[in-house]
């Protein structure tokens, strides 16, 4: 089994039904098992259009047998299952599910890359991981070098 870590966002619909389900169907995944949640986070959107609704955020652990291809394919049903479109980069979504990091996995290809070439830039990723892992490595650097580098996020915990 090999530990991985998803983030999970939600600013449309009712964000708080949209991660509820999202945690429903990341603990029955195929393959994989001891999924825990970090608390949820409202943060203001980054990137993307301008007066889009803050997000709801959270980071999932869980380990999978799954490869990081197939965990992609399961994450993505998942977000089609919660009414997910992808029209705008960064725009707003009832769902989004990335997977920021996959132990001893890097991978750049034209469908994932690994780890998650921006998590370490992103306050509504880095505060949920520490709350999981204070001790993890992400981009090779202690979660709260990257976490003082982004000061000044807007991000409140739910």
């Amino acid at each position: 089994m090999k530990r991985v870590y998803i983030g999970l966002g939600s600013n449309l619909g009712v964000p708080e039904q949209q991660l509820h389900q999202a945690v429903d169907r990341l603990v029955k995944l195929p393959k994989s098992q001891n999924a825990t949640f970090s608390p949820w986070y409202r943060t203001s959107a980054v990137g993307g259009p301008a007066n889009q609704p803050d997000y709801l955020n959270a980071v999932c652990r869980l380990h999978t047998q799954l490869t990081p291809e197939q965990l992609l394919t399961e994450l993505q049903a998942i977000e089609a299952q919660a009414g997910r479109e992808r029209i705008i980069r960064w725009g707003p979504r009832t769902l989004d599910l990335d997977i920021i990091w996959y132990e001893q996995i890097q991978l750049d290809t034209p469908t994932l890359t690994l780890p998650h070439p921006r998590a370490h830039l992103r306050a509504f990723v880095l505060q949920p991981l520490l709350d999981l892992s204070a001790d993890f490595l992400l981009q090779g650097s202690e979660l709260r070098v990257w976490r003082d580098a982004i000061v000044g996020q807007n991000i409140q915990q739910v």
